[in-house]
């Protein structure tokens, strides 16, 4: 028997997340009511996955969900917020429970973790494409226009295993099994740096996560703070199952343009660095100094031998097509 879209939502999404205080009314009425904090501002996010555009065709649907909710937590991530709240417009070619019982366990467990409750929505049909709000508490917002020169240009974790990652997926890179499997998980299944994001949002000057590819996101932050900057390419943090896989080379591209690795880059006054390693650390992340800001307009990449040259910004775009 084919499940009603009511049926659909009280089976699957009613009870999807935290349990939080702040949610008077949740799922299933005509709009959610919710509770903010008194005194505190809220962030907002939304990012919209296609099937065919933004995951391959018959993807595992717990990666599905798992993603959809990650790339939403990593835009708060980068803005120093605490999420709290999401919402979920899904539409769906057709009501299979196999695959919502797996999409919503994937979305679901990454809410939990985050403490995060889903709130609200809306479930249609026609072609599978899955659209994600969230919002957040945020004390001291992480804007990206706030990069000075002489601030340190500081990363996240490792970069290069999501650009890389979708490689293995789409079958053109077929590394040995363990790196391919590391690499697969790098593109379906992107950690948010929510926790780090706090530990940097009253020390870092600006913020962005890496979604379209460093150098792409990085000019972001330097076309809003009228600033340029120097890469020191040999000190780019690169995921080593990526670098065993196409070797290093086209691990550093990947991380410039690949896109897909939901990090976050900072800038951070001198006098604060150390203190934002030890932040960060105290989370269980890691953080890597990159380059540096400049007065100069420009992204330009300092190699081995000492050479610097410009780099393109080119990255991930949703309306161009590659040939």
């Amino acid at each position: 028997m084919s499940l009603s879209e009511f049926d659909l939502i009280d089976r699957y999404f009613a009870h999807c997340g935290a349990l939080r205080p702040d949610v008077e009314l949740g799922v299933g009425d005509d709009a959610a009511l919710l509770i903010p904090a008194a005194g505190r501002r809220l962030a907002w996010a939304t990012d919209t996955l296609v099937a065919g555009r933004h995951f391959p065709e018959g993807a595992d649907p717990a990666a599905v969900g798992h993603k959809a909710l990650a790339v939403n937590l990593s835009d708060l991530a980068a803005m120093g917020a605490q999420p709290a709240w999401a919402t979920l417009a899904l539409t769906l070619p057709e009501a299979e429970e196999a695959w919502l019982t797996g999409f919503a366990a994937g979305l679901c467990d990454l809410a939990t973790e985050h403490e995060v409750a889903l709130v609200g929505g809306d479930t249609t049909g026609g072609p599978l494409t899955v659209t994600v709000g969230v919002a957040g508490f945020v004390d001291r917002p992480l804007p990206r226009g706030g990069a000075r020169p002489g601030d340190g240009i500081w990363v996240t974790g490792e970069l290069g295993g999501g650009g890389i990652g979708l490689e293995v997926v789409l079958g053109r890179l077929t590394p040995g099994d363990a790196d391919g499997e590391v690499l697969r998980e790098r593109y379906y299944r992107p950690q948010p740096r929510v926790r780090a994001g706090r530990a940097l949002a009253r020390r870092a000057t600006a913020a962005v996560d890496v979604s379209d590819g460093l150098a792409a996101d990085l000019g972001h932050i330097l076309a809003a703070s009228g600033a340029g900057a120097t890469l020191e390419l040999v000190d780019l943090p690169l995921v080593p199952a990526g670098v065993r896989a196409a070797g290093e080379e086209v691990a550093r591209q990947a991380a410039l343009a690949g896109g897909d690795d939901y990090e976050l880059v900072v800038t951070l006054p001198p006098a604060v660095e150390e203190e934002a390693v030890a932040a960060v650390a105290e989370t269980g992340g890691t953080l890597t100094r990159i380059g540096t800001i400049d007065p100069e307009p420009g992204l330009r990449g300092r190699g081995a031998d000492g050479h610097v040259a410009l780099l393109a910004a080119g990255g991930h775009d949703h309306f161009r097509r590659d040939p």
